[in-house]
């Protein structure tokens, strides 16, 4: 397998699918493509018809999208494993994911990931409300499962909330002891440690992903 990704310290949606098939030792080769450059479209033009990132490559099946990319690691190649057996924990890590993908505008427009910057932001009441929300559900999931997953194990709703913890970070966002304890356990897996360091090596500047001041 082939999987297209952006650079590390800024493409959060790279990070959910290379997350999730790192973190289940899935095979795969990685094609890193600087965002926002002539290369980085001319290159995804050779295989794909939408020009985002990212893009996985299987024999002759290609798939768009960070979550239609994660489901279809989990259905091929993990058995089912990248979801909570349970199945109305399956429903909700579902629901959280879908949220995830569709949801919390304001965060993402105000927040870009960028983990080599330490930043300070003055957020508006949408941003504030998403984090608010984010808070709770890390939060209820932590009285369900202490210092673990959200859902115990590991699963498709940590790969795709993997990069509001890395903005939480950036941006010195307080939340309450049980999230903050959330964030932690997310922060010391070894798998995304390996992405941080990676990125951190890069030297590409994004310009619409540098906001703040730094501190």
């Amino acid at each position: 397998m082939q999987l297209f990704i952006g650079n590390k310290n800024y493409s959060t949606w790279s990070l959910r699918a290379w997350y999730l098939m790192s973190k289940f030792n899935v095979v795969f080769d990685e094609t890193q493509l600087v965002l926002d450059t002539p290369d980085f479209y001319s290159e995804l033009q050779k295989h794909f018809n939408v020009h985002k990132v990212p893009a996985l490559i299987d024999d002759d099946l290609k798939v768009s999208d960070s979550l239609a990319i994660c489901e279809y690691i989990n259905d091929a190649y993990l058995l089912g494993a990248a979801w909570p057996k349970n199945i109305v924990n399956r429903a909700q890590a579902r629901s959280l994911s879908a949220e995830m993908h569709s949801g919390f505008i304001a965060l993402r427009n105000e927040m870009p990931m960028n983990i080599r910057a330490t930043r300070h932001l003055e957020l508006s009441a949408a941003a504030k409300q998403d984090i608010a929300r984010i808070d709770h559900i890390f939060a209820t999931q932590q009285t369900v499962y202490p210092n673990a997953w959200l859902f115990g194990d590991f699963s498709i709703t940590d790969a795709m909330y993997a990069p509001v913890v890395l903005r939480l970070k950036t941006y010195q966002i307080s939340l309450s002891p049980l999230a903050e304890q959330y964030c932690e356990y997310v922060l010391s897996c070894p798998v995304l440690q390996r992405w941080v360091a990676q990125a951190l090596t890069e030297t590409d500047i994004v310009e619409c992903d540098e906001a703040g001041v730094e501190v």
